[in-house]
């Protein structure tokens, strides 16, 4: 118990390292004043470019990763009756996003959580994580939204998983998961939801 215990907080604190915040100060600018405010990688993409953007994505997605794997291979050296690699990967990446999402070191105000979200799924189910991916992919070439890519590619992403891993063992698991981030990643992108209905929503571009 105190194993998860320590899995939950140190994903929580792993989760909630601010990269998009820290590129901007970096860079001698508060993201949060620019754009849509969010501390995200697209809104630093926007504001910043991508020689800021892509790196913040790719540190976004590796904290949860990286979060979810030690967590899984920590599982390993357990008691039998705590030695699932997958609940131990799962409880992880629940904290490590929602670290992402609400850090106490910004008054809990941080980014939506696609980063973040798709590192923690690759590490727990890498065909559902290529297919949300590909998903997102798909709808941005589209549309040009990156909201709506990622709030289609969260909404799809649990029917993906509980048909490639609904048999397995701890599948039941994944994908309740799946449906929590989705949850997360639909509610933290509101705002989008709501200027997309009244036709103000920009497409992406970036400086």
């Amino acid at each position: 118990m105190i194993t998860f215990a320590v899995i939950l907080l140190g994903s929580y604190l792993l989760g909630s390292i601010p990269f998009g915040y820290l590129a901007g100060q970096f860079a001698g600018v508060d993201i949060r004043k620019f754009g849509s405010g969010n501390i995200g990688a697209t809104n630093v993409m926007r504001a910043l470019g991508k020689g800021y953007g892509y790196p913040v994505f790719a540190l976004d997605f590796l904290k949860a990763f990286g979060a979810v794997r030690i967590s899984m291979l920590i599982a390993t050296g357990q008691p039998p009756q705590w030695n699932s690699p997958e609940i131990f990967g799962i409880a992880a990446a629940i904290s490590c996003v929602i670290g992402h999402s609400y850090p106490a070191w910004l008054k809990f105000k941080g980014g939506k959580g696609v980063a973040t979200s798709a590192g923690a799924l690759f590490a727990l189910t890498p065909i559902g994580g290529a297919i949300g991916v590909s998903i997102w992919i798909v709808v941005f070439c589209v549309t040009r939204y990156v909201s709506v890519a990622s709030v289609t590619a969260a909404a799809v992403v649990p029917l993906v998983i509980l048909v490639t891993s609904w048999r397995n063992e701890n599948g039941r698991a994944v994908f309740h998961f799946s449906v929590c981030v989705a949850a997360i990643v639909l509610w933290r992108h509101r705002s989008n939801l709501s200027r997309l209905m009244r036709g103000k929503e920009p497409r992406f571009t970036r400086k």
